[in-house]
């Protein structure tokens, strides 16, 4: 039997965490991969704790989405740390000396992205002043290392500044259907700015492969987090139309969402692009394999979201207002990742496989030794066989309290149906008056391999630090975590369950 089949199983029992890097404590608005970053590995690590779950590091755009990023290459420049630009002499105390006064509990985007993209423009300038070969080295290592997409995503990047942000269908036709000449011209006009783009995207591949290499040798794995779709205003669907179902004027023909489900009564309209599937297989699937093997070098693992979509999807007409008014469509899932494995070998994968599970998707998912997702808050609602009740996960799983689209554990104990909530506890032979902890128990006894809980819960915080609303358009990704919320006495409470459960992995 191939690694593949064995995929989680080849690590020891274990734990884990999913907190984005943006819900991170500090002074600048919004978390991000500066030592605040390097404290919460060391907690990691000294709780027992083997994994750190995060969501997609792109560059947010609509909404300040990680699930809609103008690029499924780039990453987050928001996340860009200047306490180490600071101590690397790219900026000054100056620099750094306008810092507005931002909400300490949540992330306010607009002025941490204005104030942000001032402070990067600083620590270009002083870069293209300094004498420093060594870093002008290690800048252009880097763009000979990502020619593939680093140059256009700054063309997309700069082009976008000067229409002010709108999409770009809305371009002028040239530039919108990248006339070859028009974009060699506008190239040499705008080189200054697609340069900072790129910079800035240096910046934060660098300070993500320290963190990384850092977490590794604290022994602790991180878990990315790979959408099915990209978003239509991105760098992937501009440069790349004929993958994807467009009309002549670049708007979405086909769109991406769900049926009603447990989250939406009418389903959910995600807007995206639906993929010309055919057009991918004709090209031996190059896209996805260069997107996976980007992928694969940032994370030791790989969350793919809404996995049943490469199996099927739910194809929305582009003009529709709710998601019911679709169809199920076949996708090539198996062909993908036949070819995926034959290009880059075993891939660590974890299939979100929630939602309408149908017989194709066990299959796929088994198929290539995949472990699923069973999430304990949907356990207590249905028959004694549901597969989210622990006593039926099998070993190749990972086990969640709730991911990032469902209300904390406590926010749901406080208000989820009487009978659902009485349920629960005569399951978990609880009072509920530590539910949070009884829940995470609860999920860390249960035979999957691997064990994962959002922060919130350990912090036993109530729906209002909830992280995301599936279907609300705004006011989500925008919980912080507190400074003084990780101490001793939490270190010491997640290594005393891991000991307890044989959680400690390797």
């Amino acid at each position: 039997m191939s690694k593949q089949v064995d995929c989680l199983m080849k690590y020891k029992r274990s734990s884990g965490i999913l907190l984005h890097p943006t819900s991170l404590p500090g002074p600048f608005g919004i978390g991000d991969l500066g030592p605040q970053a390097y404290r919460w590995i060391d907690f990691l690590s000294d709780a027992g704790c083997s994994w750190w779950q995060v969501l997609p590091l792109g560059p947010t755009g609509y909404g300040d989405s990680p699930y809609q990023s103008f690029s499924a290459f780039a990453g987050n420049p928001y996340l860009i740390s200047p306490q180490l630009l600071f101590s690397e002499n790219l900026l000054s105390e100056e620099d750094l000396g306008d810092l507005p006064k931002f909400p300490a509990k949540r992330v306010d985007y607009e002025a941490v992205i204005g104030w942000k993209n001032r402070v990067l423009d600083r620590a270009y300038e002083r870069t293209i002043q300094q004498s420093d070969c060594t870093l002008r080295h290690s800048i252009d290592v880097f763009k000979k290392e990502n020619t593939s997409w680093l140059e256009d995503f700054g063309v997309f990047m700069a082009l976008k500044d000067v229409h002010g942000g709108l999409p770009w269908h809305t371009w002028e036709t040239k530039l919108r259907d990248r006339d070859p000449d028009e974009i060699n011209q506008i190239s040499k006009i705008y080189h200054e700015a697609i340069q900072r783009h790129i910079f800035k995207q240096y910046l934060f591949f660098k300070q993500w492969g320290d963190l990384h290499s850092y977490a590794l040798k604290k022994k602790v794995r991180i878990i990315g987090d790979l959408p099915i779709f990209v978003s239509h205003d991105s760098a992937d669907v501009w440069l790349n139309p004929e993958f994807f179902y467009l009309k002549k004027s670049g708007k979405p023909k086909l769109i991406s969402g769900v049926p009603p489900d447990y989250f939406s009564p009418t389903g959910q309209i995600w807007g995206n692009p639906l993929y010309r599937w055919k057009v991918h297989q004709r090209t031996g699937f190059k896209w996805w394999i260069s997107r996976f093997r980007m992928e694969l070098a940032q994370f030791d693992m790989l969350r793919l979201d809404h996995f049943r979509g490469f199996a099927g999807y739910w194809e929305i007409p582009g003009d529709a207002e709710t998601a019911d008014n679709g169809r199920w469509v076949k996708a090539p899932g198996n062909a993908l990742f036949k070819k995926l494995k034959q290009e880059l070998g075993d891939i660590p994968v974890i299939a979100e496989d929630l939602g309408v599970i149908t017989p194709d998707v066990e299959e796929m998912r088994k198929k290539f030794g995949f472990p699923g997702m069973k999430i304990l808050l949907f356990a207590f609602s249905g028959d004694p066989q549901d597969p989210y009740r622990p006593h039926n996960y099998p070993r190749n799983c990972v086990a969640y309290t709730g991911t990032h689209d469902n209300d904390t554990a406590l926010g749901w104990y406080q208000r989820v149906p009487d009978e659902e909530r009485k349920f629960c506890l005569q399951y978990m032979n609880r009072d509920g008056s530590d539910f949070s902890w009884d829940l995470i128990r609860t999920c860390w006894s249960s035979v999957g391999n691997l064990a994962i809980a959002p922060m919130q819960d350990f912090l036993n915080l109530d729906n209002q630090s909830r992280m995301n609303y599936p279907g609300n358009p705004s006011g989500n990704w925008q919980w912080r975590m507190q400074d003084t919320a990780i101490d001793r006495g939490l270190e010491e409470r997640i290594r005393e369950i891991n000991r307890l459960y044989d959680r400690f992995g390797s």
